[in-house]
């Protein structure tokens, strides 16, 4: 399993800005301070308020104009692509670089609310099975 863990600085928002997304809220992991996200079966992501990532580690939290991790998760269409994008777009994010497509692999990434970038990669089934065509 996978727990990618982010600082936020307004937990209700951040929610409801991965609700839009089409994840869902474990409650069992969940208080005034943190939330845990459910992308899948095998990935959570725990945001937590800046007061209580900070019980986690003596470093600076990053500013939103820094970046020190982009999180990149596969999906198994285009579409699916698309779909996750354009509604992290209408729930507040912001589309961060422009469209990357190959052939065998389609790529489109976003700003969360707090900065942190998530891509999202469709790839072609053959090509992960045999690694890139050759040019």
């Amino acid at each position: 399993m996978v727990f990618i863990n982010l600082p936020v600085a307004d937990l209700e928002r951040s929610k409801t800005f991965y609700e839009a997304l089409g994840y869902s809220i474990n409650p069992d992991f969940t208080d005034e301070t943190a939330a845990c996200v459910v992308v899948s079966d095998t990935i959570s992501v725990m945001i937590l308020t800046h007061a209580k990532f900070a019980e986690f580690t003596d470093k600076t939290i990053a500013d939103t104009g820094t970046i020190e991790v982009i999180n990149s998760l596969s999906a198994e269409s285009k579409d699916a692509v698309h779909r996750v994008v354009d509604a992290a777009v209408m729930a507040g994010g912001t589309e961060d670089r422009p469209e990357m497509d190959l052939g065998f692999m389609y790529q489109r990434s976003f700003l969360d609310p707090d900065g942190h970038r998530w891509e999202h990669v469709w790839m072609d089934p053959q090509a992960t099975q045999d690694g890139p065509p050759s040019a």
